[in-house]
């Protein structure tokens, strides 16, 4: 079993202590609780209110409450949860409509994570996985969120490593990579066939946040034995409404999803 750090478990504790409908504690009641040294508790308090995780209130004896970090936390990690819910919702309703495994993505630096998969009823599907991780430029998605970040932030990551390759396809020349990270950015969509898996290709396209940032990509992956050009094409038009209804759930600004006007934010790295 990994080591548990002391003082970081302490602090965990304090902090619990407020779980309790505790709204304000004195050190006094902390260290009565807890049982610890008074000294040990001083020094966990004067972190946990420099760290804004918890707030003084000074009077005739100082009382502590929970500080604004908290509630950060909490907001991102609510986030967390409501970004899955919904992105499971519209990509069931994209997969029932086109009947192919339907993916939303972000991205962790140069690798794309999958948040979400709904699965096509055919016998012949893809083998993927919630939290699985793949090379963000072997996949349409991946190349969705790069186009996101701006060019010198794409050039920044890619300094010093080397494209992945999966499979013959793969995308590996930075200046080919580059070149269609500039035409995502134009059209609002990317393509990739078999670059990730040579029996399947995919059609991905950006989820916006209220900032206009490219934060997430929804991607229908179809496997090569049902590849046709009419096919791809329907496959784009869902993907793109299937993006901005979760951008729309999401806060996202409004958009047209024939609109190909797109340019991606700043940087939605996860």
């Amino acid at each position: 079993m990994p080591r548990l750090v002391p003082a970081v478990l302490r602090a965990a504790d304090i902090l619990e202590l407020f779980l309790d409908e505790h709204v304000r504690l004195s050190a006094t009641e902390i260290v009565e609780r807890l049982g610890l040294p008074r000294s040990t508790t001083h020094e966990l308090l004067t972190t946990l209110v420099a760290r804004k995780y918890l707030d003084r209130q000074a009077g005739e004896e100082t009382m502590y409450r929970l500080g604004p970090k908290l509630l950060e936390l909490g907001a991102r990690y609510q986030q967390r949860l409501e970004f899955g819910v919904e992105a499971d919702a519209v990509a069931r309703r994209v997969a029932a409509q086109c009947d192919e495994t339907v993916h939303v993505a972000v991205l962790d630096g140069l690798e794309v994570v999958y948040v979400s998969k709904i699965d096509s009823t055919h016998s012949v599907r893809l083998i993927s996985a919630v939290g699985r991780r793949l090379p963000a430029n072997c996949t349409a998605v991946g190349k969705v969120l790069l186009a996101g970040l701006s060019r010198e932030e794409v050039s920044r990551r890619l300094k010093g490593h080397r494209l992945t390759a999966l499979t013959e396809h793969s995308v590996t020349s930075r200046p080919e990579l580059l070149a269609q990270l500039d035409a995502v950015r134009v059209t609002g969509v990317a393509h990739e066939r078999s670059e990730s898996n040579p029996d399947a290709g995919c059609v991905a396209a950006p989820v916006v946040d209220s900032r206009g940032e490219w934060v997430a990509a929804m991607s229908i992956s179809i496997p090569t034995s049902r590849h046709d050009q009419e096919s791809w094409r329907r496959w784009e038009k869902l993907v793109r409404e299937g993006a901005a209804e979760l951008s729309q759930r999401l806060g996202g600004r409004p958009r047209d999803p024939a609109d190909h006007g797109l340019h991606g934010g700043a940087d939605s790295g996860t």
